[in-house]
């Protein structure tokens, strides 16, 4: 049974990846009723610490599961789903999928305005030895995010700086199967968004273009949501308004809901805002009804 949710795993990481979190979830609420330890009482799988294996998978894919339901905008049921993967990867004594919950948990505190319990779920990923670099690295990532969404100046920057630093140092044995997905572009587009949340405009927009320019997965969408922000930001009407002819194009065929609420914000925003340009007010208009409701 543990390859059948191993596998489960496999098929909804290729789903969001190719379309996205929000074409996801009804395979993530199939797999939901198909594990029964996705949803029996968490008393109740205490009794089955002996099948280590198929908790550790059932953790695995509940992890899976609690991302997507992040991702496409179901905040209260995603914090469940990190719960109960928590839970089974300390029943399975899985550190590393516990690590992996942890830093998604945080991402999706800080989503929610909670920087300070963000930054206490991150405190919980080391143990007793060193983390491998890209883990240390985007530990990192999540600190940063979570101390510029509460008004840190200096020390975001640090953060992000020493996570290029660790990830720079390479890939190791010791690094989880989950890492895979920390590469050179989710590195820098998080650079860039940290940097946006900031204000630093002139530093943020190259480093969100390069993220939001280069192929991977669907989720990624969400460095070009970041990088219309900053340039709405920086002013840059004309780069916007190229943006936004590009976005509207493909707007319904986002499957993020992170992206399209940053989209539908700063599009309002643009809609409000004194000084810009009437064509780059229209094509904002024109994004917020091409938008997935």
């Amino acid at each position: 049974m543990s390859r059948a949710a191993l596998r489960a795993v496999e098929r909804l990481v290729a789903l969001d990846a190719e379309h996205g979190a929000t074409a996801a979830v009804p395979a993530a609420r199939a797999a939901v009723r198909e594990f029964p330890e996705l949803t029996a009482a968490p008393g109740s799988l205490s009794a089955r610490r002996r099948d280590r294996d198929r908790l550790a998978a059932v953790a695995e894919l509940c992890e899976v599961v609690g991302w997507i339901l992040f991702d496409a905008g179901h905040y209260a049921p995603a914090g469940a789903a990190n719960r109960r993967a928590l839970h089974l990867a300390h029943l399975a004594g899985d550190h590393w999928t516990a690590r992996l919950v942890h830093l998604n948990h945080a991402m999706l505190q800080t989503h929610t305005g909670r920087g300070r319990a963000a930054l206490d779920t991150v405190s919980r990923v080391p143990g007793s030895r060193p983390l491998p670099a890209r883990v240390h690295s985007l530990t990192l990532i999540r600190r940063a995010h979570a101390t510029a969404l509460l008004g840190a100046r200096r020390e975001p920057l640090d953060l992000i700086d020493r996570a290029r630093s660790r990830f720079l140092d390479g890939i190791s044995r010791r690094d989880p199967h989950w890492a895979w997905w920390i590469d050179e572009t989710e590195l820098t587009g998080h650079q860039g968004w940290v940097l946006a949340r900031l204000g630093d405009w002139e530093r943020a927009v190259p480093l969100l273009h390069r993220a939001a320019t280069a192929p991977g997965p669907s989720y990624r969408h969400l460095f070009t949501a970041q990088l219309l922000a900053a340039l709405a930001g920086a002013g840059a009407w004309t780069d916007a308004e190229q943006l936004i002819a590009d976005l509207a194009l493909r707007a319904a065929g986002i499957g993020s809901a992170r992206t399209t609420e940053t989209l539908g914000r700063t599009a309002a925003a643009l809609c409000r805002t004194v000084g810009v340009p009437p064509r780059l007010r229209d094509a904002a208009v024109h994004l917020r009804a091409a938008l997935p409701a």
